[in-house]
């Protein structure tokens, strides 16, 4: 009886001591794989959706702004014989030969060298309640980072809205990492991921004009158009490709979201 009972309490052996730790090391082992496959995605999945709510709050800000423009018009002030430039909107988007503006519209896809796919220049009212004045508010994109600026509209005319908001001191970056005009490079990588961004392997305008026509508002380029000048820009329809700062950590492929939005001006023609 008594050696009965010493065997029994021998334990396990070296063989069922190395097995047990074999076993519970490939437990761990898969464990830790799939604790840093969740945190790789949830910092992919965090990446985009930075990436995506910058440009929707980027997105909404520029359709309000668009939807603004050419506020105040010129015809709230016609009981006044000659009201401050800077007190009423002259054009809804504001360009024209410099020195010129806003006498001698350009034509746009023509000899403008705004507006563009990738540049706008809005005048309007931002601030109404403070009563002072009008502003250009211009958004331009120049490599990835797409710009903003405000400044008070001059109050002299002929002015130059293109010129006085051009400057770094103006424009601020607003939407980081837009591949809407990637390099060739970039622009390679990011169709063999996703390849019906990109149209034809061809760039995409952040902003595309639609000009007042005769049956529907049209294309400004559109030979069709019955007007292709700034004045008679009545909606823009905004595209927006982001990218986010680093790929996916498992497969490195980039992580790319496309917003489209549209503006549309309510102010009266000009």
């Amino acid at each position: 009886m008594k050696n009965r009972s010493a065997s029994r309490a021998r334990g396990f052996s070296l063989v069922e001591l190395l097995t047990a730790l074999a076993i519970l090391m490939i437990v761990c082992g898969v464990a830790f794989e799939m604790l840093t496959q969740a945190m790789q995605r949830y910092h992919t999945d965090s990446q985009l959706l930075n990436s995506f709510q910058e440009a929707r709050f980027g997105m909404d800000q520029m359709v309000r702004d668009i939807n603004d423009a050419g506020y105040p018009p010129r015809n709230e002030y016609m009981s006044s014989v000659s009201p401050p430039v800077n007190s009423y909107a002259s054009t809804p988007f504001a360009w024209g030969p410099s020195g010129t503006y806003p006498g001698s519209p350009c034509i746009i896809g023509t000899n403008c060298t705004a507006p563009n796919g990738y540049d706008i220049i809005i005048e309007t009212d931002i601030d109404p309640q403070n009563h002072n004045g009008v502003e250009w508010v211009r958004y331009k994109l120049i490599g990835t980072t797409l710009y903003r600026g405000s400044i008070s509209k001059a109050n002299f005319s002929p002015s130059d809205p293109d010129g006085l908001t051009s400057g770094f001191d103006v424009l601020v970056p607003y939407v980081q990492n837009v591949m809407n005009n990637p390099s060739a490079a970039e622009l390679a990588a990011i169709q063999a991921v996703y390849p019906l961004m990109y149209p034809g392997g061809n760039p995409v305008p952040v902003f595309q004009y639609f000009c007042e026509s005769a049956d529907h508002p049209r294309d400004c380029t559109d030979p069709l158009a019955s007007t292709n000048d700034p004045k008679h820009v009545v909606s823009v329809i905004i595209t927006l490709i982001v990218q986010a700062p680093t790929g996916d950590l498992n497969t490195g492929r980039p992580l790319v979201v496309q917003l489209k939005g549209q503006g549309r001006r309510v102010n009266p023609d000009y």
